[in-house]
């Protein structure tokens, strides 16, 4: 309960001096608009559907590319795992790419896919997979030896043992990298959504960047 009560007047001080911000005069409303107007533009989003719509949209490309991402990245980050060789080449490459902001993958995506759902699970795939190869690399390489001579001295080789032995006991490393490729599906699905324009279905992403053109701030906070 203490903690709650905490919360409360951290985030409602928060908005007390956003408004006394507004009221003050020296920005202007167009910049940074009081907490009642994006009270007013939340509640017409809600009640016309398209805050919704827009979150259905972002949450179904969110979902579709993770789930890929993580297809891929599983396998690959097991097969990191399984020799120095493999971790001086592939784990290189994913650490690599892996520390590119998620923007980068969007000129490539457009000039690949065009402006297509495809650029933009695309995006979202290259944001997902390269955490989740580093994690379960590290994941299967923290496992102690004794858990593969036992799963040999009871009969459990090659994809079984990495099925049922290598792959559950890196569980916790893959749980962390699958929460940290998460995240950066959801930043590099806003960027794709921002800079890429279709027709299929307009999402957050869609949402800011019409904001912004419409020097809408309500919008867009």
């Amino acid at each position: 309960m203490k903690r709650a009560a905490v919360i409360v007047l951290f985030f409602g001080a928060l908005v007390l001096a956003w408004q006394l911000a507004t009221m003050s005069g020296r920005w202007s409303p167009v910049l940074l608009p009081p907490p009642a107007a994006i009270a007013d533009y939340l509640w017409g989003a809600l009640s016309d559907g398209s805050l919704l719509e827009a979150t259905r949209v972002t949450l179904y490309r969110l979902l579709i590319g993770y789930a890929v991402g993580l297809i891929i990245g599983l396998p690959l980050g097991l097969l990191t795992s399984t020799s120095d060789y493999s971790e001086d080449t592939i784990g290189a490459l994913a650490l690599g790419l892996q520390t590119l902001p998620s923007v980068c993958w969007v000129p490539l995506a457009l000039l690949w896919f065009g402006q297509t759902e495809g650029a933009m699970l695309f995006v979202v795939v290259m944001g997902t997979v390269w955490s989740v190869v580093l994690a379960t690399d590290a994941g299967a390489r923290s496992i102690p030896p004794i858990y593969a001579r036992a799963a040999r001295t009871l009969g459990s080789e090659g994809l079984d043992k990495w099925v049922r032995v290598i792959l559950p006991a890196s569980l916790p490393y893959v749980v962390s990298g699958m929460k940290q490729g998460w995240a950066f599906a959801w930043r590099s699905l806003m960027a794709a959504e921002i800079f890429v324009t279709i027709l299929t279905g307009f999402g957050l992403g869609h949402l800011l960047h019409y904001g912004r053109e419409l020097s809408a701030m309500d919008q867009v906070i």
